[in-house]
């Protein structure tokens, strides 16, 4: 099982888990944890052997320890699997790679849908083949009915994470705060200074030395979110906008596909505006 928890920082915390665990039985595996400073909280993520004790049972022992230290905690059997929705509209090198990582098992995720306000004939290169589809358009006007119907297809699925995975399309404050903690997007990080159409055609002009993309939680803040996983190439006068936006989909994929992976492992921790990530 893997065992997460945030709290106020003090002496004892990591005694008292360790203990409740080896009284209920358990082996531990794996444990990392961090002390912010800044903040005075703690983090922790524990995966255990939970021996003959069911979730329900570990859930009772460790309730006393989590009421006791004011912790946010979650606990998770290990091959418990997500349900996933995946929402894309026109550019679709994001939901090719997770849909391949998918099917290849390297996401733990089952795939409730993928969403678009395209319609499928709009991703010719993405197998789409045993994928639930669901096209919901949109519009300035309509936008209030289509994330009704977003919200209500989150719920009749029963997902669990929403990928944004090159969603061209901004979530209402509503929306954002219904999803908050369990929605990820992903952007280049030319972001703030190269805003509006063609970013990577404005990084070409000015000359960047430096590409990159982030992945974060969505939050009612513009591409503000807590953030999750970034990455960066270099790149010279020699390459074109092509080039960067080639080089540029690389990065999205691989930062995305951390970043989404992490979260379904229960990696990351929320930290107020930033994130704690025990990462492997």
């Amino acid at each position: 099982m893997i065992l997460t928890l945030s709290c106020p920082d003090r002496p004892g915390i990591v005694a008292q888990v360790s203990t409740c665990l080896f009284d209920g039985g358990a082996n531990i595996l794996d444990a990392q944890q961090y002390d912010d400073q800044e903040t005075g909280r703690f983090f922790m993520r524990v995966v255990f052997d939970p021996g003959r004790t069911g979730p329900e049972d570990w859930r009772e022992a460790l309730r006393p320890v989590a009421e006791d230290h004011a912790m946010t905690w979650t606990l998770r059997g290990r091959k418990e699997r997500r349900r996933v929705m995946i929402l894309a509209s026109q550019t679709d090198h994001c939901l090719s790679d997770l849909i391949w990582r998918w099917r290849q098992g390297e996401m733990p995720m089952d795939l409730a849908c993928v969403v678009s306000n395209h319609p499928a004939e709009t991703f010719p290169h993405t197998d789409l083949q045993g994928v639930t589809f669901r096209h919901l358009p949109v519009t300035a006007e309509t936008r209030p009915e289509q994330e009704a119907a977003l919200w209500a297809l989150v719920q009749e699925t029963g997902t669990e994470l929403v990928i944004l995975a090159r969603y061209m399309q901004v979530l209402s404050n509503d929306l954002s705060a219904r999803l908050a903690g369990r929605c990820i997007n992903i952007h280049h990080s030319f972001l703030p200074g190269f805003k509006g159409a063609r970013p990577y055609h404005q990084a070409h002009a000015r000359g960047v030395k430096v590409i990159g993309a982030t992945a974060h939680y969505v939050t009612a803040d513009l591409d503000e979110g807590p953030i999750i996983e970034q990455d960066v190439e270099r790149i010279s006068h020699r390459d074109a906008p092509a080039d960067l936006i080639r080089k540029g989909r690389d990065i999205e994929r691989r930062v995305l596909a951390r970043a989404v992976r992490w979260h379904l492992e229960d990696r990351v921790l929320l930290n107020g505006r930033k994130t704690v990530v025990f990462t492997g």
